[in-house]
């Protein structure tokens, strides 16, 4: 199974995170920037080749100590055509370096909707008779909140290719609590959320322990972290929130097992604009990161 895979990368490395790859043209240092003007000018192109630069920069000096990236779909696709095939690029590139590769896309409807999704992202499309692989990620993020008809499709395909979907359950920002802690009945809706989880859930689990089903438990919230921890007890948690919007090692520590396993915590910002702080140059930002990515694997082990 997928989240076997996952796990086992985890292990390889010691480090329960994940380095967040979400670009924006202000994040790469400016040699770079001015490096792919000059060869195609301020424009969606240059701006794509330049953020290609830094996140090969990036995957070269982390891949042999985070066991998974998460490219963030939407900070591609604002520079359209071209942000969607620097994604394209920069997922090859990571699965080339051995590493997982979830896709934060948050994708969901319903119907044939969902099923061209999850095709999308972990399926296959025939063509007349020839099947293509759009994008080959190991799992994906998704919307919960149209119900069972638009998660089926993602799970079923979990199922029959060995992928994995983390669905949100606990979002990190501020706003979350004004839908997701909502009493419906004598439970919150996040744990109605939960339980649902539990079900898509049945089936899948590898040998790890773990189901293709997954949850997304912000490490803004560990009270909530605490409670969802035992009713998913089969998930496997993507923890966004830690660093750049606030929490901290202690914050995500209710999301694990006792075992040390069952999260994995994303950073973005936090490892991506490292060279910002301190006393780094620009061209040392690779260097930075790799910094950033140890300080964080040691803050969180030595919690578990």
């Amino acid at each position: 199974m997928s989240v076997d895979l996952l796990v086992r990368k985890i292990k390889e490395k010691g480090n329960p995170s994940v380095a967040g790859l979400d670009p924006k043209i202000d994040y790469v240092p400016q040699y770079i920037r001015d490096k792919a003007y000059a060869e195609y000018g301020k424009s969606l192109k240059g701006a794509c080749e330049a953020i290609w630069e830094f996140n090969k920069g990036l995957i070269d000096a982390l891949y042999d100590v985070v066991p998974a990236v998460k490219p963030q779909s939407a900070f591609y696709e604002m520079y359209g055509l071209n942000g969607e095939e620097v994604l394209n690029r920069t997922i090859k590139y990571a699965k080339e370096k051995g590493l997982y590769i979830i896709l934060d896309v948050k994708r969901n409807d319903i119907g044939s909707t969902a099923e061209a999704y999850s095709k999308a992202y972990l399926g296959s499309v025939d063509i007349d008779g020839v099947t293509e692989k759009p994008c080959d990620v190991d799992s994906v993020t998704v919307n919960p909140y149209l119900g069972t008809d638009g998660v089926k499709p993602f799970v079923d395909d979990c199922k029959a290719l060995d992928k994995a979907i983390f669905a949100l359950v606990k979002t990190s920002n501020p706003s979350s609590g004004e839908l997701q802690d909502m009493i419906a009945g004598d439970k919150h809706i996040y744990e109605h959320v939960a339980e649902l989880v539990n079900k898509w859930n049945e089936g899948t689990t590898g040998a790890s322990g773990y189901g293709a089903v997954g949850a997304v438990v912000g490490a803004t919230y560990p009270e909530q972290a605490a409670v969802l921890r035992q009713i998913m007890k089969r998930s496997y948690f993507l923890v966004p929130g830690y660093g750049a919007q606030g929490g901290g090692a202690k914050g995500v520590k209710p999301c694990f097992n006792d075992d040390g396993m069952g999260a994995i915590v994303n950073s973005s910002r936090g490892i991506m604009c490292a060279y910002k702080k301190g006393d780094w140059q620009e061209e040392q930002f690779a260097e930075a990161a790799r910094a950033e990515a140890i300080r964080m694997r040691e803050d969180i082990t030595g919690i578990l």
